[in-house]
C-alpha cells in the first residue's frame, strides 16, 4: 500500500502542471459538473451535464426540479471547498462541525419531499445539519445496520479523534497529523467509517464524497480541484456494469465484522478495510491518469483544433483564437485582429462566434477572454468524460 500512495501523490503533483493558472480553474468548473453528475449518478439519479448546466443558470424543470436543486447544492458546495482550499481557509473535514454544516448546506434549499424521509410504515422530517436522533431514525441500508441514533454523537466525536488532520484546540492528536500518506490513507479509509456510522437519516454519501474530496486538499493530492473522486467510485476499475457495482460490494466487504483472532482487534473486519482501501486508493490514481491524459497541454491543444476542424460554423481562425486563449489564460478582446491576422471587423465576428458558443467568455462584459468547456464540446475534447 506504501507504493501505491506514493503513486497517487506523485500523479496528484503532475496533473495540470502545464496548464495556465485560469486554463486550470475553468477546467475545474468542469470537473465539478462532472463530479455532481456521477455523485448523483451514484445515488441512481441520471441527471444530464446539460439539465445540470441549465440548472446552474437557474432554470428548472418540470419533474426534475428536485433532482437539479441537489445537483446544484452538489456543484455549490465543491466549488466553495475547492476555492476555501486555494485561499488556505477550509477546515479540516473531519471536524464534526464542518461535516455537519455540508449537510445543512447541501439540504439548504430542499423541498419538503426531499427532507421527508419514509422508514418503512414511519416517515419524519430530516432537519440538515442535524445527526440522526431518536429510535425513530435508526436505519437499515441493505444488510448494515449502522449504529443507533443515540450513539451518533459518540461515534463521530471518535472518528474525529482518529481522522482529525490537525488537533482542535484542547484536543490531543491522536490519528492523523502531517504527513501526506498518512493523510491520503486517511482520506479512504475515513470514507468507509462515515458511512458506516451513516451519522444523518439521508445524504450521507453525497456528504461523503465531498468529505472526501476536501481531504483530498487537505492531504495535498487536492491538485486544484482537477480531479475527484465521484468518477471512479461510480465507474470501478473493471469495465461495464461490473465496475459500477465495485463501491458498493467494497464498501459491504468493510461493514463485516471481525473474522477471527487475526482480523484486527476491533469491531470490525481490518481485512475488509484493507481491501476497500486497497480499491479506493487504485480508484483515485486510475481517475488521476485519466484526468491527466485529458488534461496535458499537447492533447488538449490538438483537440480544440480538432473541435474546430470538425464544426460546421467556426472558421478555421477560430483555432489561432482558442489556442492563445489556452497558452496565455485569456487575452484582451482588441488582440482578436492579431492573433487571427484578419481584418478587424471579421477578427472580431469569429470572437463573437466563440462567444456565442461559449468556448470564450469572460467574468465582466467586455473584459478578456478565457476558454470554458460547455457540455456541448465534452465529446469532441474530452472523449469518455460521461461514460
Amino acid at each position: 500500500m506504501p507504493d501505491l500512495i506514493a503513486e497517487v501523490a506523485a500523479n496528484a503533483e503532475r496533473l495540470g502542471r502545464s496548464l495556465h493558472p485560469t486554463t486550470a480553474s475553468n477546467l475545474a468548473d468542469l470537473v465539478r459538473l462532472m463530479n455532481t453528475y456521477y455523485s448523483n449518478l451514484i445515488e441512481g439519479h441520471n441527471t444530464r451535464p446539460r439539465d445540470i448546466e441549465r440548472a446552474l443558470e437557474g432554470a428548472r424543470d418540470e419533474g426534475q426540479r428536485d433532482l437539479q436543486q441537489e445537483a446544484v447544492a452538489h456543484y455549490r458546495l465543491q466549488e466553495h471547498i475547492d476555492r476555501q482550499a486555494a485561499t488556505g481557509t477550509l477546515p479540516d473535514p473531519a471536524d464534526p462541525d464542518y461535516i455537519r454544516e455540508l449537510h445543512r448546506q447541501f439540504y439548504a434549499d430542499a423541498s419538503p419531499e426531499i427532507l421527508t424521509i419514509r422508514n418503512g410504515d414511519r416517515s419524519f422530517m430530516m432537519t440538515p445539519g442535524e445527526w440522526r436522533a431518536g429510535p425513530d431514525q435508526d436505519v437499515e441500508i441493505g444488510r448494515h445496520l449502522p449504529p443507533s441514533s443515540r450513539c451518533v454523537p459518540a461515534f463521530m466525536d471518535y472518528f474525529n479523534l482518529r481522522f482529525a488532520f490537525e488537533p482542535a484546540p484542547g484536543r490531543v492528536l491522536q490519528g492523523v497529523g502531517p504527513g501526506k500518506a498518512k493523510r491520503v490513507l486517511a482520506m479512504a479509509t475515513a470514507h468507509h467509517r462515515f458511512n458506516w456510522i451513516h451519522p444523518f437519516p439521508d445524504g450521507n454519501g453525497r456528504v461523503s464524497r465531498l468529505m472526501s474530496h476536501a481531504m483530498a486538499h487537505k492531504a495535498g493530492i487536492g491538485a486544484h480541484g482537477l480531479w475527484s473522486i465521484s468518477r471512479g467510485l461510480a465507474r470501478g476499475l473493471e469495465p461495464g456494469l461490473d465496475g459500477r457495482s465495485e463501491y458498493k460490494r467494497h464498501m459491504a466487504w468493510a461493514d463485516e465484522v471481525r473474522q477471527g483472532e487475526r482480523d484486527g482487534r476491533g469491531h470490525l473486519s481490518l481485512k475488509g478495510l484493507e481491501l476497500f482501501t486497497t480499491w479506493f486508493l487504485k480508484v483515485c490514481l486510475d481517475q488521476l491518469a485519466y484526468m491527466s491524459s485529458l488534461f496535458e497541454l499537447d492533447v488538449l491543444a490538438k483537440r480544440l483544433d480538432r473541435y474546430v476542424a470538425l464544426s460546421p460554423t467556426l472558421p478555421k481562425e477560430s483555432s489561432r483564437l482558442l489556442q492563445e486563449a489556452l497558452i496565455r489564460g485569456e487575452f484582451d478582446r482588441g488582440e482578436a485582429e492579431r492573433i487571427t491576422q484578419l481584418p478587424e471587423r471579421s477578427a472580431r465576428r469569429v470572437l463573437k462566434q466563440l462567444t456565442d458558443e461559449g468556448l470564450l467568455a469572460s467574468e465582466k462584459p467586455k473584459g478578456p477572454v478565457s476558454l470554458r468547456f460547455p457540455s456541448d464540446t465534452l465529446e469532441t475534447l474530452f472523449p469518455r468524460l460521461y461514460m
